[in-house]
């Protein structure tokens, strides 16, 4: 069961959708893998876990090899053999303007956090989302951001390595590079001087340091600036009524510096 577990990792199959394919509850599905033996399982859930495997038997599983083209052909199956329509996806405002395919990703999205901050004992799943909220509102300014995505969703096999789905030429040249400096951490990173490392990071730090105080600069010169133009235009706050003449005398303030 334990070879069994880590397949199901490695293709990237979650307790949740797990629990849909086989049209049982998540926690049945902690209760199967929990047994030290598939054949233990209802046979009619042990023939569906199969088949979705693409093997006959049990003693088969240790046999299986991970691989683009498995992962490609497993996901094909599940994607083909569970009802992406029924109702477990939600019809509130959350899903509100989206077909039917964008709805599917974001329940599943929803389902897989769901399913690890219930399972979160020591706040590492939250800080880790958490991070992952601060990198979704940084890539609407950062391509990179994306070709990362892109290069861990290849790197781990889910995408084919030449799938270019943003700037081919952009996309490439990061890849290329992403995967020389991923080569060195894994294998080589011994061999690199540790006061480079420490040297390395230190810029990376006051570059970082540089950012921050940048936006809290222009944070206040912003501040400074409404409070202004709400002193001359005799206004106490900006309300929804005023708010297009309050813009339109930062833009004369701004303008005014510049002068």
């Amino acid at each position: 069961m334990e070879k069994l577990n880590e397949i199901l990792h490695e293709l990237g199959i979650s307790k949740v959708k797990l629990a849909k394919f086989l049209g049982v509850s998540r926690q049945m599905i902690y209760n199967y893998l929990e047994f030290d033996d598939i054949n233990k399982w209802p046979k009619d859930k042990k023939v569906l876990l199969l088949n979705l495997l693409g093997i006959k038997s049990a003693d088969e599983i240790d046999n299986i090899k991970i691989d683009t083209d498995y992962i490609l052909a497993v996901e094909t199956r599940l994607n083909t053999l569970v009802d992406t329509n029924d109702n477990s996806i939600d019809s509130s405002d959350i899903f509100k303007n989206l077909n039917d395919e964008k709805k599917e990703l974001l329940n599943n999205i929803i389902a897989l956090i769901k399913e690890d901050l219930e399972d979160d004992e020591n706040g590492e799943e939250v800080n880790t989302y958490r991070y992952l909220y601060n990198y979704i509102q940084a890539m609407k300014t950062t391509n990179e951001l994306r070709y990362i995505l892109a290069y861990m969703a290849k790197s781990t096999g889910f995408v084919k390595p030449m799938e270019f789905v943003f700037n081919e030429d952009d996309q490439f040249v990061f890849e290329s590079i992403m995967f020389s400096a991923m080569t060195l951490y894994n294998g080589g990173n011994q061999s690199i001087s540790r006061t480079k490392l420490i040297e390395s990071h230190k810029r990376f730090e006051n570059q970082i340091e540089h950012k921050i105080e940048e936006k809290l600069s222009r944070t206040m010169e912003l501040n400074a600036l409404k409070a202004q133009a709400l002193k001359e235009l005799n206004y106490d706050k900006i309300t929804e009524e005023n708010a297009p003449e309050v813009w339109a005398k930062f833009a004369e303030i701004e303008s005014r510096k510049i002068s």
